[in-house]
């Protein structure tokens, strides 16, 4: 089944304004089925997953960038990356928009053997796996209608077991319709050829075994802000080994850091990032996570559907570039989950609480930072959770369901 993806509009504009497009994101999310999409026709297709094609681009770059058509479009352009200085010589002579589209199941432009920015040639676009508004059908309105404090009184379907099926699901388009083993199996062979071959394309790593540990022990710490310390010292290596092994793992789309909110530039010393994987049907497999084990675990459920709402807002931030996402903890542990800021000053605090009770006591965090560290500025806090009503807890505080995130 073909999904409307909410990223194609932003393809289709930087086909008109940009030489080179880079489409990036994990592998099976549907990078190459939306730029077929976005294109319909007049393009090249080659694939570097193809042995012919591979070899033909690195014994002559050239004549594998030679083509017919308008586009040229490049499968898997982490495999390749010396053809990045020949694209560039390319567009650089003829200065026509959309002449390649490259797409990466790694972050072709952060990997040591690329020399060549592509700076004023290139626009950047990040696929994720589906988000649930996506597989709806429905429009990425939900941080625009926060903004506006435009919610609907009541959604329907919102039920703790509905948003926690839909979390163990995920949203690789391959395993949408498999049951529980079929999609854990699924990842696992997945993961494994992450590990095994397209890892090989972005670092020389020995020890695959520690890795795989590495990416379990991330997704067990996904939400939450990880003890690096104590990781190093449960796998027996060094802090800067397992630094670099984390930047591996993020290099393949597997995990993302979210960094903290600052009200200044001086306060980001010794602010800690979070850690959160990308897609909760993939955390849920190599956790051996299933509805019966997690949906009395308060701890396990809170990570999972935590996570869930990042990679939903991730996907609707990623849309617009006014938009950026932080989160936010102090010294006497304040916390909120998510903080989405846009270039005209409006700030949107996001909590996520698994259960459907609501109280006050929920928004007593929101409330502190609305009162003391945004004063003067635009700011709406919100709780998320699995009841059905929105109801409103002061001035623009609301407790709001869940599937709002992919109900209009």
């Amino acid at each position: 089944m073909l999904y409307s993806r909410w990223q194609k509009e932003n393809i289709e504009k930087a086909l008109k304004t940009r030489r080179v497009l880079i489409i990036s994101g994990a592998r099976q999310c549907g990078k190459t089925t939306l730029t077929k999409q976005s294109l319909n026709e007049g393009f090249t297709y080659r694939t570097l997953d193809e042995n012919n094609m591979f070899e033909t681009a690195l014994d002559d770059p050239l004549g594998f960038l030679t083509h017919s058509g308008k586009t040229l479009v490049i499968d898997e352009i982490q495999k390749a990356p010396l053809l990045i200085p020949e694209i560039k010589r390319i567009v650089d002579i003829n200065n026509e928009k959309g002449q390649f589209i490259l797409t990466g199941s790694a972050d072709i432009m952060s990997l040591p053997t690329v020399n060549e920015s592509l700076a004023g040639r290139v626009k950047n676009i990040r696929l994720r796996t589906l988000t649930e508004g996506e597989i709806q059908g429905a429009n990425p309105s939900f941080i625009q209608r926060a903004i506006s404090q435009n919610f609907k009184d009541q959604y329907k379907g919102c039920s703790k077991e509905t948003i926690l099926s839909i979390a163990l699901r995920g949203g690789y388009p391959e395993v949408l319709s498999f049951d529980y083993e079929d999609r854990k199996d699924w990842h696992k062979d997945y993961f494994d050829v992450l590990i095994e071959r397209d890892l090989k394309n972005i670092a020389n790593i020995n020890r695959s075994d520690v890795l795989k540990d590495i990416v379990k022990i991330l997704a067990s710490w996904s939400s939450k802000y990880m003890d690096i310390g104590g990781i190093c010292s449960g796998c027996q290596i060094s802090k800067p080994t397992l630094v670099s092994y984390i930047n591996y793992i993020e290099q393949l789309y597997l995990c993302e850091k979210l960094p903290a909110w600052i009200k200044t530039d001086y306060d980001r010393v010794g602010k800690k990032d979070k850690f959160y994987m990308t897609d909760t049907g993939f955390m849920a497999s190599i956790l051996n996570w299933h509805y019966d084990s997690i949906s009395l675990d308060k701890d396990k459920y809170g990570k999972l559907v935590e996570t869930f709402v990042f990679n939903e807002l991730s996907a609707q931030v990623d849309l617009n570039s006014d938009y950026t996402m932080y989160q936010y903890r102090d010294r006497t542990n304040r916390e909120i989950d998510f903080i989405i800021e846009d270039e005209s000053n409006n700030i949107i605090g996001i909590e996520v609480k698994g259960g459907s009770r609501i109280g006050k006591e929920d928004f007593k965090h929101l409330s502190w930072f609305k009162d003391n560290l945004v004063k003067g500025k635009d700011f709406v806090g919100i709780v998320l959770y699995s009841g059905e009503n929105t109801m409103r807890f002061g001035e623009n505080l609301y407790a709001v369901p869940t599937a709002s995130l992919w109900q209009e």
